[in-house]
């Protein structure tokens, strides 16, 4: 009876010792497993953290990439508004110089300005020029009777213009031009009188030589030819006075 005890509790101990054994090797299995299924678990968090992180970096660089292109627009624009500034600057600026040269201009019609007429400088009055012009051109036409009425208009109310001597010179020859040969004989004798060293005065004393001659006062007009010969020698004048006297036997 002991002995089947005992050999009872041996087979006890080695059922209890076989099943330790047994028992062993599957815990040691789970733990592997859950340390693998933790890691794996850390790899995907670590994953989905950097897929995140990816995601945010990539759209910072979409964000930043939209605020360059919007940027670049605005540049773009303000480049463009720039030159159209640039633009109407510089056409502002060439109106206002095209502005004040016109006002000046207009400005200088209304003061005296200085000119040189038939080689002698002097101080012309606003609207002379245009009145010399219209009576000259009136006499370009052939309306004489007219010219010599613009003529005789400019002489009384421009007497210190330098066109005196031309007015005078050409109101003879309108004159002359209506067979008034004593009135045009006496305004060019005027101009001679008054104008003595002035190149018209040469001019007039050929047209009174030629009006002497052409009235058959031969005598007269060799003289007068011969003043021009001697006081204006050199000039066209002379020379054409020169040919007068040739012709005059």
């Amino acid at each position: 009876m002991t002995h089947r005890v005992t050999w009872l509790r041996v087979a006890a101990a080695v059922c209890v010792a076989g099943a330790a054994l047994s028992a062993a090797p599957a815990h040691a299995g789970m733990f592997d497993d859950n340390e693998a299924r933790r890691a794996v678990l850390d790899l995907r968090s670590k994953s989905d953290n950097l897929s995140s992180q990816l995601a945010a970096a990539q759209r910072t660089i979409l964000d930043q990439s939209a605020r360059l292109d919007q940027l670049n627009q605005q540049v773009a624009t303000l480049t463009g508004q720039n030159e159209d500034l640039t633009n109407r600057l510089t056409t502002l600026e060439r109106q206002q110089k095209e502005y004040y040269t016109d006002l000046d201009t207009r400005l200088k019609k209304f003061e005296p300005q200085q000119e040189t007429v038939d080689g002698v400088q002097g101080t012309v009055q606003p609207g002379e020029t245009d009145a010399f012009s219209a009576a000259q051109q009136q006499f370009r036409n052939g309306n004489f009777k007219a010219a010599a009425a613009a003529f005789r208009s400019f002489i009384a109310k421009y007497p210190q213009s330098p066109y005196q001597p031309s007015a005078q010179y050409w109101l003879g020859n309108a004159q002359y031009a209506l067979r008034d040969y004593k009135g045009s004989t006496a305004t060019w004798q005027n101009i001679v009188r008054s104008f003595p060293q002035h190149p018209r005065a040469a001019d007039a004393l050929v047209a009174i030589g030629t009006n002497q001659l052409e009235q058959g006062q031969k005598a007269a007009a060799k003289k007068t030819f011969e003043q021009v010969v001697s006081q204006f020698a050199g000039s066209n004048a002379a020379q054409t006075a020169q040919g007068k006297l040739e012709s005059i036997k």
